[in-house]
């Protein structure tokens, strides 16, 4: 069993590194291809090695998928906040800096995780108990002070209320596979790589060494660390709002990009981490992980949970490992490569796997959550309030049923 369960992590590990390295192919779609398969061609596999699979390359992903987010401007919602701070260092000649300081986050994030797992399996459920019925006021609070938190308050009220209409009216069409992947594809992965394409952005040359100071992560884990919970626990929230909470809550500078960077990191991982944890406790799906979990195997059992944290433990190890080869390989290299071909062409990828995926009326979408996306960039308002396309028709749900 060990060794199958060790193949499974390595395999997850080199599968991560694909999704995170191609615009468009995220965890979510390797887990709806799982669940299909899982009843077919996988059957005879047993459902726990599938489980450690899918938790491997979510691990996995989140390290790698800054790679393409920092040197191509092509994020998926988890990674999206990393463009600004992650830019200015590539136009610096920083940006393997960049990469290596979410990478760094990431770790740390992973053995914290493991160090505060038990202690939260004990809290979680009275909080959960406290909260459940409060839970949309909770979100509008939340999003209420996201926005309050921008420069244009008005034009972010303006983004989340516009995205959230789109959002909502995607959600709810008939005969439509997979309706987040055009709907955060547009909004986060294609409108970006338009403004790229736009802007023929010159890449200087790449330092591939950098010291890492020990001292500049403290700050940021200690933000990530109150943030993240939150947002692993609640529905519709996710890594970037729990950034930007942890930005606050660790009063970071605001022109302190590398710390931000490491904190970004490891919200990622800890927002993932919680939704495990929460699937365990209160048998709800936060992520596109979980839920895969969730159809694979059923509610989790504390032998399975504690199995899931070794793999994401011995994973992170892995996924640290290869974000540092792979992120030295692209620094050396990107400036001899034809950076607007190198976009047209993850534009091409985008477009071709929503279309396998979601069909023609998934191209539809696309098409008008990329101009949304476009649109609301011109408004220069942190593109986290675009989050609203899952907010608020989560918040209705929760109101109104709807």
């Amino acid at each position: 069993m060990l060794i199958q369960i060790l193949l499974a992590i390595f395999l997850g590990n080199l599968i991560g590194v694909f999704t995170g390295l191609i615009p468009g192919i995220h965890v979510n779609l390797i887990g709806v291809f799982l669940i299909s398969l899982s009843s077919s061609i996988l059957f005879n596999i047993n459902p726990i090695y599938l489980v450690i699979f899918v938790v491997a390359i979510a691990i996995t992903h989140i390290f790698i998928d800054f790679i393409p987010s920092i040197f191509l401007g092509c994020p998926d919602t988890n990674t999206e906040l990393s463009i600004l701070p992650g830019h200015e260092l590539l136009k610096k000649g920083e940006g393997y800096e960049a990469i290596m300081l979410t990478a760094y986050g990431s770790l740390t994030a992973v053995f914290i995780l493991i160090l505060i797992a038990y202690p939260s399996i004990l809290i979680f459920p009275k909080i959960y108990n406290l909260t459940k019925n409060i839970i949309p006021y909770i979100l509008i609070a939340v999003s209420g002070i996201l926005i309050l938190m921008e420069k244009r308050k008005g034009l972010a009220l303006l983004v989340f209320l516009l995205t959230g209409i789109l959002g909502f009216s995607v959600l709810n069409l008939q005969n439509l596979k997979e309706p987040l992947l055009p709907l955060l594809t547009g909004l986060f992965g294609s409108s970006m790589l338009i403004m790229s394409i736009k802007n023929k952005p010159q890449i200087p040359e790449q330092k591939t060494e950098f010291q890492f100071e020990k001292k500049k992560i403290f700050k940021p884990m200690f933000g990530a660390l109150i943030s993240s919970p939150l947002c692993g626990f609640l529905p519709a929230l996710g890594s970037g709002q729990a950034a930007i909470l942890g930005h606050t809550i660790s009063n970071l500078n605001k022109t302190d990009n590398k710390s931000f960077l490491i904190l970004l990191g490891a919200t990622n991982i800890l927002v993932m981490g919680f939704s495990f944890i929460t699937l365990y406790l209160i048998s709800k799906t936060r992520t596109g992980a979980a839920y895969a979990i969730e159809q694979l195997l059923g509610n989790l059992s504390l032998k399975i949970l504690i199995l899931i944290l070794i793999s994401i433990l011995i994973s992170g190890i892995l996924a640290f490992l290869l974000t540092k080869f792979l992120a030295k390989s692209f620094s050396s290299k990107i400036n001899q490569i034809n950076y607007p071909l190198l976009s047209k062409i993850a534009l091409i990828i985008l477009v071709i796997v929503v279309f396998l995926v979601s069909g023609f009326l998934g191209l539809l979408i696309l098409i008008i959550s990329t101009l949304t996306g476009i649109y609301c960039f011109s408004f220069e308002v942190k593109r986290t309030n675009m989050m609203g396309c899952l907010l608020i028709p989560t918040i209705l749900f929760y109101l109104l049923g709807i």
